[in-house]
């Protein structure tokens, strides 16, 4: 291989589907088709194996992990010493991080033996926020939930003090929080959204009429997993307080503990995860809003999904939620608040202008395309990170930028 290597090291990689596997997949598309690079994965799985394909330049090296409890998609890769002798093995020149947790402390001692090595961290989940400080309320209350949140992003400031780079999905869903907190080199690197697959898709009847939505009736649609985390019960709230002759019917795309809960629910509609793309579309086509609780997105892809198909959206006034709806694209409200969610729910049923916006979502969708995400991290980020670590390495100060993680 003439090119560099960049690897990828996560514990996030769904056997079903999810948002990190979807990016490390359009990564590895992205370099193979407009670089000379190779691309190299350490993800968890059922064996140890290693598949080398596309002449040595796509390497997928799978750890033996457990599922994590509780959840069948996902596994608990805590074996560093395995991803240390991959790393060791391939020599990557880059080493990006999806994790917060153990796997990045795996990625800094290969490090320290490979000082030449860039590290760059993703801010995925704002974990802080999302787990550390809703375990501290449920455990303790409120006093214990703050107290958790602070600890945690005392953690990530030492973490991600020591990369050379440290990429926010968005400004409102983690670059202003990671720069509050005393993180340093932050940088702004969206996702992106198969634009493709929702351009063009028109309503079905037949999914509405699935649906339980009568001809002329609106219908609100959610896409994620349905769970505490994402807050898919304030959707819920929020339908429930709709006055009954309006019609309204709600669809929840998503697996999650939840959905037993829902499906008994008058007027909501859970047909489960849909893994067909082409499906997916024509939901969101024959929905006329589409309506969000969460308050942690780090960047909000199914928001951006629903919008390139045209949808208006409700949502929450937190994280990258602002960054993704302008007043000209929806309403946003105050987080758990139902009442405010149906509100706006009405007020943009309501809206003259909702045609106008549909168009406007689409346009905005089309900014937010897998090409533009990749060349922001490829020909930007990374070659960035590259240069500080060059610079730390040739003037000796690699020991200091490691620890401080300042210049």
């Amino acid at each position: 291989m003439s090119g560099l290597l960049f690897a990828d090291v996560t514990q996030s990689w769904s056997e079903q589907g999810g948002g990190v596997r979807v990016y490390l997949n359009r990564k590895r598309r992205h370099i193979l088709e407009n670089t000379a690079d190779g691309h190299l994965m350490i993800i968890p799985g059922d064996d140890d194996r290693v598949d080398v394909e596309e002449d040595g330049r796509a390497i997928t090296v799978t750890v033996k992990s457990r599922h994590v409890p509780g959840s069948p998609n996902y596994r608990l890769l805590l074996r560093n010493g395995a991803v240390r002798a991959a790393l060791a093995r391939f020599q990557p020149d880059l080493v990006e991080c999806q994790d917060a947790y153990n796997l990045p402390w795996a990625a800094l001692a290969h490090r320290r033996a490979h000082p030449e090595c860039a590290l760059v961290a993703s801010f995925m989940t704002d974990f802080p926020k999302a787990y550390a400080q809703r375990i501290g309320d449920r455990l303790g209350g409120a006093w214990l939930g703050k107290t958790a949140k602070r600890i945690a992003y005392r953690y990530l400031r030492n973490l991600y003090g020591r990369f050379d780079a440290v990429v926010a999905l968005s400004e409102h869903g983690g670059a202003d929080r990671l720069r509050s907190i005393g993180v340093s080199r932050v940088e702004v690197a969206p996702l992106g959204v198969d634009i493709d697959d929702f351009a063009g898709i028109v309503a079905d009847p037949a999914l509405r009429s699935a649906a339980g939505c009568a001809p002329g009736s609106p219908l609100l649609i959610y896409v994620g997993r349905l769970d505490v985390e994402k807050r898919a019960e304030t959707v819920v709230e929020a339908f429930g307080q709709l006055e009954p002759a309006l019609g309204a019917r709600l669809v929840l795309l998503g697996e999650g503990p939840l959905r037993e809960q829902f499906t008994g629910v008058e007027g909501v509609h859970c047909p489960g995860f849909i893994s067909d793309r082409a499906l997916l579309a024509r939901w969101l086509a024959s929905a006329d809003l589409y309506v969000s609780g969460m308050a942690d997105e780090t960047f909000g892809i199914s928001v951006i999904e629903a919008q390139a198909a045209g949808l208006p959206v409700v949502g929450i006034a937190e994280g990258a939620m602002i960054d993704r709806v302008a007043p000209t694209l929806g309403r946003l409200g105050p987080m758990g608040d139902a009442a405010a969610m149906a509100a706006n729910i009405v007020a943009l049923l309501d809206d003259p202008a909702r045609p106008v916006m549909r168009d406007a979502a689409r346009a905005h969708a089309a900014t937010m395309s897998w090409d533009k995400a990749m060349e922001r991290l490829i020909d930007d980020v990374y070659p960035l990170a590259m240069a500080r670590r060059r610079a730390s390495f040739k003037t000796g100060s690699v020991a200091s930028v490691t620890l401080a993680g300042q210049k």
